[in-house]
């Protein structure tokens, strides 16, 4: 599904009337031609309207524009626009208090790329601010947790569109934590399995007080897996979505 099927974003159209413009044939903007079931002319309006400053919106770049447009809940639909430059991020830490603990180790899945930047060596608030600055962000449980950690730690104002996986997650009843998800969607991290956010933080602490690069190097592969299984998960929670929301009524 892609953002040109919403309706949702339109003045007087709720989830029970773009159902039915969908039902009508009304699958995509340029279907629509002021006509539909329950559509008045004050809707129709409304609709042309959203129309001309989404396609302008969309034209320019401007994905800022559906983080505030459409309802909580509903930015998975812009992905698929998207989904070739969202930056998938995961943090880790020293500890879950922002202003007791560290950020030790940010990974960043953009592109097919995924890049690691490290404290004390190029964990740097440009460097962040330069891979984040993407038409999406997406993590989970970003947007209670490290978003608020990156912002308060390097001063970063994280601007573009965040879709916290954890959220449509639930919708679908994946519920727990990544992990949990991981292992119910059949998404593998073999070469990590065994690590988790405790044994993250020790695995930091050998580094820096015994300067143990393969527990750096482990800390690093157990980070980018979070961050590339992101894009797996969102791929895959997209297109249920796509099939529970959209599909039966078209």
């Amino acid at each position: 599904m892609r953002v040109e099927n919403s309706f949702l974003p339109a003045a007087g159209v709720g989830e029970r009337t773009e159902r039915r413009l969908w039902q009508h044939g009304v699958t995509h903007w340029t279907d629509f031609d002021g006509d539909g079931p329950g559509i008045g002319d004050a809707t129709a309006e409304n609709i042309y309207s959203f129309i001309d400053a989404a396609e302008r919106a969309l034209d320019a770049g401007n994905t800022s524009f559906f983080a505030d447009a459409l309802p909580s809940g509903e930015l998975w639909r812009l992905y698929e626009n998207v989904a070739d430059d969202v930056a998938f991020f995961d943090i880790e830490t020293t500890g879950l208090d922002q202003h007791s603990s560290v950020v030790t180790t940010v990974s960043v899945h953009r592109g097919g790329d995924t890049t690691t930047l490290v404290r004390g060596s190029d964990l740097t608030a440009e460097r962040l601010q330069a891979l984040l600055d993407a038409p999406m962000v997406a993590s989970f449980n970003g947007k209670r947790f490290d978003a608020p950690f990156l912002e308060h730690h390097f001063d970063l104002s994280l601007d573009s569109p965040h879709l916290d996986l954890m959220y449509p997650c639930r919708r679908l009843d994946l519920t727990g934590g990544l992990k949990q998800v991981e292992r119910d969607l059949g998404v593998d991290r073999a070469e990590v399995d065994d690590v988790d956010g405790r044994e993250a933080v020790r695995l930091w602490r050998r580094y820096a007080e015994d300067n143990d690069e393969a527990a750096l190097d482990r800390l690093v592969t157990y980070n980018q897996y979070d961050t590339q299984n992101l894009q797996t998960i969102l791929d895959a929670v997209a297109e249920r979505l796509h099939r529970d929301v959209f599909e039966p009524h078209v």
